[in-house]
């Protein structure tokens, strides 16, 4: 079989939300697409701006690249997701996984979101564990991580895994797996599902936190260096360690800045939730009281 055309990668970062976004394209046929964008929010203020989508779109102008895909690894809590931004410009699909209905189920209620389907139809296609599709001449594979969120999917296009929260760099582990829906012991087999994977296969993550001792931020390594140096999973590990490792770290954890803004918008693809009588979109924020 003839080796396959390695994608062109290029990495954004956002420092805000420590997310990277990603647009990916194939060098032959010069079509691409776009993963995990970020739409910038002030949560004080209730602004937002396109200024890290733009950046995105403009490199896309530059290298003669047509987004035919904005492909979300699942419904972020940390950022809000550009998805809809890119779509208006480019007229690019947007791809999630299909247990994205579960995620909409989970939260539904919990914001009174009665426009939110639980369907998963407010996407423009819902991928299945498994499932092929193509960009330009690149092979893309679905691989259903669960774990981190019960709707989490990664992404291998050629020799590239875009993963999502699944996993962080070698020095600084693994995803919290505490939200509603999410699960440790999934989180486990969705790992080592992407180790068993050749080691030079190239893995990209959704965030980077510097871990301590490093002074910048990264975010590419490879199946072989996560095996071997990840402070959570490395070879030796077993999974009840894991899971009893994750849930006391995950019980100390803070919720994310923007986790009530970000559920909201993402679980409706990105979208506000409509305008009220007055015209004025709304988040809301379920308030609890102590007793």
């Amino acid at each position: 079989m003839p080796q396959q055309t390695k994608p062109a990668i290029r990495a954004f970062f956002d420092e805000p939300t420590n997310t990277v976004s990603y647009l990916v394209w194939d060098p032959v046929s010069r079509l691409g697409a776009v993963i995990d964008p970020v739409l910038d929010f002030d949560y004080r203020s209730g602004k937002g701006s396109t200024t890290s989508a733009d950046a995105l779109l403009s490199a896309a102008t530059k290298e003669g690249v047509t987004i035919t895909w904005v492909l979300e690894t699942h419904a972020h809590a940390d950022h809000l997701s550009g998805a809809p931004y890119i779509k208006l410009k480019t007229g690019a699909r947007v791809g999630i996984g299909e247990h994205i209905r579960e995620v909409q189920r989970i939260f539904r209620p919990v914001f009174d979101a009665q426009d939110v389907s639980g369907d998963g139809s407010e996407f423009d296609h819902l991928f299945k564990d498994g499932e092929t599709f193509t960009i330009g001449g690149l092979q893309a594979d679905v691989i259903y991580t669960p774990g981190h969120t019960p709707a989490c999917v990664s992404y291998k296009i050629a020799d590239a895994v875009f993963v999502g929260d699944t996993m962080f760099m070698p020095d600084y582990g693994t995803a919290r797996a505490d939200f509603p829906g999410g699960d440790a012991r999934a989180l486990y087999g969705s790992i080592k599902r992407l180790l068993s994977l050749p080691p030079e296969t190239r893995l990209f993550m959704c965030h980077d936190y510097k871990a301590p001792g490093r002074d910048s931020y990264a975010w590419e390594t490879t199946v072989g260096e996560e095996r071997t140096r990840n402070v959570h999973v490395h070879e030796g590990v077993s999974e009840d360690d894991f899971v009893a490792m994750r849930q006391a770290r995950d019980a100390k954890l803070a919720a994310p800045a923007l986790l009530l803004p970000s559920i909201q918008v993402n679980i409706r693809a990105g979208k506000f939730p409509p305008a009220e009588a007055n015209g004025v979109r709304y988040l809301k924020v379920p308030v609890k009281l102590a007793s």
